[in-house]
């Protein structure tokens, strides 16, 4: 029992990062973001970036499947990205004030 509580407060408190940790995912988030927005196919930027110990984490949303995949293979392939963990959102057409405009008279 003594054992388990001391993995489980071991894995709950992670090393706070250094200042030299900080700025590289920092520029490995600028790095990510930039490579999403330079993709001429996909619209990234309700994409959010974050990046920790090399851990990229893609939140927001995008409007497609094709999107989420390309998104999560962009940010693969990014220098200083060890692992990617995605919460986005695939939106559907109106949801967010979108649509073809089908039914409306």
């Amino acid at each position: 029992m003594l054992a388990s509580a001391a993995v489980i407060v071991a894995c709950a408190s992670s090393p706070p990062r250094s200042p030299e940790q900080e700025r590289a995912d920092a520029a490995t988030a600028d790095r990510v973001s930039a490579a999403l927005e330079a993709n001429p196919i996909y619209y990234f930027r309700d994409v959010e970036v974050t990046v920790d110990y090399g851990v990229a984490r893609l939140g927001g949303y995008v409007w497609t499947t094709d999107a989420l995949y390309a998104a999560q293979r962009i940010t693969r392939s990014v220098p200083g990205v060890t692992r990617v963990e995605d919460t986005m959102e695939l939106e559907r057409q109106g949801n967010r004030g979108g649509g073809d405009g089908a039914g409306s008279q």
